[in-house]
């Protein structure tokens, strides 16, 4: 198994490296940002990609996205702090293929990477029962009313870009993000670019 792992934390990297080396058969790259992390992808051309969402640049969704793009059969797991089910969905609406997070029991991962390549989704049961729970009862969770793209703008907003920046950085244009940052405003009862990059770092999309 080819697996690639984009994470800008070194420690990650490492422990997840050494612990697929030790199960045998596993060969491991890593990249640290999504840019170079999509140029690892075209190059490496991987059996699965680990993905953080909280990446230098665009996020982990954001490169899923892009991978995709280029590969539609591409199997991507999300690697995540956050436990939040919210994310989870958001990360199988982007395209991957599994949702894991950093404080669990780091087999899972190996798990994950198994059941994906086999052609699997993987969610760990609790994960699994609180997206249910989600879908059953009425919204309360702010993120649960943004898009994928939307979050993504929001994430940026709260490292400090302008609008312009983030036109930038997504390649979208300027009146889209513009445009998407005013409906945001209205789904959070926000006022100002300010407010939303506040509820960004609230929300730990930061």
């Amino acid at each position: 198994m080819r697996v690639l792992i984009v994470d800008d934390h070194p420690i990650i990297v490492a422990g997840c490296s050494a612990m697929l080396a030790g199960e045998g058969g596993i060969e491991v790259f890593d990249a640290r940002d999504a840019e170079t992390g999509f140029s690892a992808y075209l190059e490496a051309k991987p059996d699965v990609a680990v993905v953080d969402i909280g990446l230098p640049g665009a996020s982990g969704f954001e490169l899923t996205r892009r991978i995709l793009r280029h590969h539609r059969e591409a199997r991507i797991v999300i690697f995540s702090m956050n436990d939040d089910p919210i994310f989870a969905a958001r990360a199988i609406e982007a395209g991957a293929k599994g949702y894991v997070t950093k404080n669990g029991d780091p087999y899972l991962l190996l798990r994950a990477l198994q059941e994906v390549v086999a052609g699997r989704v993987f969610l760990t049961p609790p994960m699994a029962g609180r997206l249910a729970d989600e879908a059953e009862r009425p919204v309360d969770n702010p993120l649960s009313r943004l898009s994928v793209r939307e979050m993504e703008i929001l994430r940026l907003l709260g490292r400090g870009l302008s609008l312009a920046e983030i036109a930038h950085e997504t390649g979208l244009s300027y009146k889209t993000i513009a445009n998407a940052c005013a409906l945001m405003k209205r789904k959070l009862n926000a006022r100002t670019p300010m407010d939303l990059a506040r509820i960004a770092f609230e929300l730990k999309l930061t």
